[in-house]
């Protein structure tokens, strides 16, 4: 489908709360762009970074170390957004990292729907992608890039897609999952507040993968998400392609580190045979706050919903969220 990407009345708010949110559609099909600044991290009076800030993880914050994400205006079919910098001009030179200057993720803020995709930059500092919005819901957009000059950041901005929806629990927690006929399977448990290694090792019709391609100068890209904030975490292989010790599987190995107890989902994506395919897992590490819910019921946090469904329904593994799922 077509998902209508016209953003109207965005405004962004530098010192918000948990919860604030910022922007009203003026369209009735057009999505709502909020700006959450979901840690609670603030600027004081004399514009001083909080250094409670330099202890998140990445995402929660629109605006961070004066870098700004601002969705910008754009066509039906295009997501479209730019980088202001500390002097309030678009950002328009990045440093390459992983491969790419910009990497876009998107998710529903269920966690039932997951999109990476590298948008392309316009010489004013524009960047624009094909919509990655697949379906109604309220979906949290990041942006994870390296300005020049700067360090790496990554900035979040909710986006609601109106229309009818339902919400979908999170999936149990499994060790193993299957898509397109590949199967996956996940050794190592992340420890909140310290680094984990994290094994994936991935076969097909019972055989060993052990000619992955790379993708995005790995041969695996993992990004973990936790539930209800949806704090995000770039997770970084342990070893390269052309390393001299890095096997093109079947396992590719994580290095990681959770902020906290709780649910987490984890996206790996892997290349074989020209195709990049994504698989989800659903991890839960730590003990878990007082009155967290456990995965496999709704998210309390989610706006109400009514209608029919947006896709088919969830399972345990890869098929949980929207369908054919792709990069570019």
């Amino acid at each position: 489908m077509r998902t209508v990407t016209r953003l109207a009345g965005f405004a962004v708010g530098l010192a918000a709360v948990f919860g604030a949110t910022y922007g009203v559609g003026q369209l009735v099909d057009a999505p709502v762009v909020e700006s959450r600044h979901d840690s609670g991290a603030e600027h004081d009076e004399t514009g001083k970074h909080d250094e409670a800030a330099d202890r998140l993880p990445g995402g929660l914050l629109v605006s961070d170390r004066g870098y700004t994400l601002e969705p910008v205006d754009a066509p039906a079919d295009e997501f479209a957004f730019r980088i202001t910098g500390p002097d309030g001009r678009p950002v328009t030179r990045y440093d390459v990292a992983h491969d790419k200057q910009m990497h876009l993720i998107v998710a529903r803020r269920d966690l039932s729907g997951f999109r990476h995709v590298h948008p392309d930059l316009a010489p004013d500092g524009t960047w624009r992608v094909d919509t990655p919005l697949a379906g109604p819901g309220q979906w949290r957009a990041f942006a994870d890039f390296t300005p020049t000059g700067g360090e790496a950041l990554t900035l979040g901005v909710d986006v609601t897609v109106p229309g009818a929806l339902t919400e979908r629990p999170l999936p149990a927690p499994a060790t193993s999952t299957t898509v397109d006929g590949y199967t996956v399977t996940l050794t190592g448990s992340p420890q909140p507040g310290r680094t984990s290694a994290l094994t994936l090792t991935i076969s097909r019709n019972g055989q060993p993968v052990t000619d992955l391609e790379p993708y995005l100068g790995a041969y695996g890209h993992l990004v973990a998400l936790r539930r209800g904030d949806l704090a995000y975490l770039h997770v970084h292989p342990d070893g390269t392609p052309g390393d001299g010790r890095t096997q093109p599987g079947p396992a590719v190995t994580f290095l990681a580190e959770v902020p906290s107890a709780g649910s987490y989902r984890l996206y790996l994506d892997f290349r074989h045979g020209g195709t990049v395919r994504t698989a989800e897992f659903t991890v839960v590490t730590g003990t878990p706050p007082a009155g967290t819910p456990p995965a496999g019921t709704p998210p309390t946090d989610a706006p109400p919903t009514g209608g029919a469904p947006s896709g088919p329904a969830p399972t345990g593994g890869a098929d949980h969220g929207t369908p054919g799922h792709g990069h570019n």
